[in-house]
């Protein structure tokens, strides 16, 4: 039997049918208090059983698996395939020998978690393989050692905003669970520490069922914080729920919450799903029944808003709170948002209101002051001199821009970080931590390891981060990679404090003869690399 291993960087995607392997490295550096990956490519002409084992608590070791995609982004050239097929993403743990079959290529996915502890020097770190071939008696062993320097810089606190969008119904449906039973509460607990584990640190709440991604006169799952009721014309609400949910997410690391849009995507018409006990029976009192400027439902918002307001106060969160009105109006829209606007700004006064929008006129007649633009569209933000400028991406970037599809090439998703320190970036959204539904909801019973492209209506990628694994959450390719660009950003501005932002600027701009712009960056993963070596010694040296 011959069995061959590579050590390979987090930034290349290892497909069973390549010949060659590329991106070899010899060793990585680290601050202390980063997350660093690298892969271990494996082959064997002959079936196996590979047995894996580590010693270290801060190591782990996982399989990265194949998922299957139908619909991948085509008609731009900077993909690393244009067809449907299996791509590599799942990092499923090892639990039990893997069964591999022959002449092909796999990767193990290494991931060390250093702590601002841990003392600074080479450390060396070892994977136990044992390959055993079906055939033979002896397996061929090998250990696997890879020097990670750790230096003496600890990585500072991520000062960006991160928001990926959390699908709590996601999670009770998912796995068959009542919504706000304890089993849920528990599962919700294992995702918000994978969330903030990544550097996601702004958590969408719902206070009541986020009208995102739903079919015009559909619904999705209920999944509402707020218990309201309603008698003789009076509102009350009991925030009980949701002070659970914060309490949660803040012990779990959660820096901020946005809470959910009081108003329909695309154009702010109808009101979201919002369950009312009415003299004692539960009544859909809201959605896509009532327009979002009725009496009733404004005298709601009025009745609702100063309440919470209040309660968040009293737990001294309120500087740590955004607001929403509608997701990506066009400006077909702009009237009608405009005046949604207006009632949601008189009730929360100049605590922010934010949405993800593409085009500027919103910003520049004072509709929304704190617009985020998708990247490919924020040329005409900075123009615009927004700040704090955020930006974000979703399915309709596909052309030059960052992005974190199956069939990208991971250095487009990484290069964001250097990318968001560039434009001086404050914030970034993205709408899909864990939507495992089908476009609209329409439905919710899918299996995401199956079903990649919610229902073949997104690219591979766009709808989630993480995988819903047997007791919680399965990490992807592209999640660990855009952790990694955010540690980069981190990384730069750690260099930035040290040695300035024009010498900064001027080290990421190297050998280049262009400025970096979110549609023109090195297409090479060496790049990156390279870049983010050099920025770790001048950080040490510094």
């Amino acid at each position: 039997m011959n069995f061959e291993f590579k050590y390979v960087s987090s930034l290349e995607k290892i497909f069973p049918d390549q010949k060659e392997i590329t991106g070899e490295i010899k060793k990585l550096s680290a601050l202390r208090g980063e997350t660093v990956s690298f892969q271990i490519a494996y082959r064997s002409d002959s079936p196996i059983w590979l047995t894996v084992e580590t010693e270290s608590e801060q190591v782990e070791v996982r399989e990265v698996a194949l998922a299957p995609s139908e619909f991948v982004v085509t008609n731009e050239p900077d993909v690393l395939r244009d067809s449907p097929g299996l791509y590599p993403d799942p990092l499923l743990p090892v639990k039990e020998p893997l069964r591999m079959p022959p002449n092909q290529w796999r990767a193990l996915w290494v991931t060390v978690r250093t702590t601002p502890e841990d003392m600074p020097g080479i450390k060396n770190i070892t994977v136990k393989l044992s390959a055993k071939s079906l055939w033979e008696n002896e397996p061929v062993k090998q250990v696997c050692s890879f020097p990670v320097e750790l230096l003496s810089a600890v990585m500072p606190e991520q000062k960006l905003i991160h928001t990926q969008w959390f699908h709590t119904d996601c999670i009770y449906t998912h796995y068959k669970v009542p919504c706000w039973s304890e089993k849920h509460w528990y599962l919700l607990e294992k995702y918000f520490r994978n969330f903030t584990a990544h550097g996601i640190n702004m958590l969408l709440t719902p206070l009541w069922t986020p009208p995102l991604d739903t079919k015009v006169d559909g619904e999705r799952p209920t999944v509402q914080l707020l218990d309201i009721e309603y008698e003789n014309g009076v509102f009350s609400f009991d925030f009980t729920r949701l002070e659970r949910w914060i309490d949660l997410a803040l012990k779990c690391g959660v820096k901020y919450f946005e809470m959910s849009h009081p108003f329909t995507q695309w154009g702010a018409k109808c009101c979201p799903k919002i369950m009312v006990n009415v003299s004692g029976k539960m009544e859909k009192m809201f959605g896509w029944h009532t327009s979002s400027l009725s009496a009733e439902y404004v005298a709601f918002l009025r009745s609702l808003y100063p309440q919470l307001l209040a309660f968040l106060r009293e737990k001294g969160i309120t500087e740590k709170c955004y607001f929403h009105i509608s997701d990506e109006p066009s400006p077909e829209h702009l009237e009608n948002y405009k005046a949604c606007e207006e009632i949601i700004r008189e009730l929360v006064g100049d605590l922010p209101v934010i949405d993800a929008l593409s085009h500027v006129d919103f910003y520049l007649d004072g509709t929304v002051k704190h617009p985020i633009p998708a990247n490919n569209m924020i040329e005409d933000f900075v123009d615009a001199k927004v700040d704090p400028l955020w930006t974000y991406y979703c399915i309709s970037q596909q052309k030059d821009v960052p992005n974190r599809f199956f069939n990208f090439p991971s250095y487009r998703n990484r290069i964001m970080g250097v990318l968001m320190y560039r434009y001086g970036v404050k914030g970034f959204l993205h709408w899909g931590y864990n939507f495992w539904f089908t476009q609209f909801s329409l439905k919710t019973d899918i299996d995401p390891f199956t079903c990649t492209d919610s229902g073949r209506a997104f690219c591979s990628g766009d709808a989630y981060l993480v995988y819903p694994g047997e007791n919680g959450p399965v990490d992807s390719i592209r999640g660990e990679i855009t952790f990694e660009a955010f540690q980069d950003c981190c990384a730069l501005q750690k260099l930035e404090s040290l040695i300035g932002r024009e010498k900064v600027l001027h080290m990421i701009h190297e050998g280049l003869d262009y400025e970096l712009k979110m549609k023109q960056y090195p297409r090479s993963s060496e790049w990156l690399l390279n870049l983010r070596e050099r920025v770790n010694q001048a950080i040490n040296k510094a």
